[in-house]
């Protein structure tokens, strides 16, 4: 538990300059392994149907123009631990740098839920 904690920190402390910077080609950097998982991901969450995975198709391709694949890739890992590490470890990597990742992957989903599923 000790290590995973100090990993928490350490990224949180080495982030906020990585996550400060913009990349205007982000929508073109997801790999296709990745987008393809987020589909995967998406479609049982919806359904196996082809509207679904023209929806989540959709979705993954804005969030792709919203936010480059590296500070998605640590979002979804602050995510991951968070949700299997258990209110101590949430309690420790809740840095305004974390948050403020997290959040920035929140805004992308919606903006995605808007324009693909509505």
């Amino acid at each position: 538990m000790k290590s995973l904690i100090l990993s928490i920190l350490l990224v949180g402390a080495a982030l906020p300059a990585a996550w400060a910077a913009d990349d205007s080609d982000s929508a073109n950097d997801y790999p296709t392994s990745a987008r393809a998982d987020y589909v995967l991901g998406c479609m049982a969450a919806n359904s196996q149907t082809r509207q679904a995975l023209d929806n989540c198709s959709c979705s993954i391709d804005v969030i792709a123009s919203i936010l480059p694949y590296d500070k998605y890739v640590e979002a979804e890992t602050v995510l991951s631990v968070r949700q299997g590490a258990g209110a101590q470890a949430r309690a420790l990597n809740a840095t305004k740098v974390v948050d403020d990742m997290v959040a920035s992957l929140r805004r992308a989903q919606a903006e995605a839920e808007i324009r693909c599923f509505h």
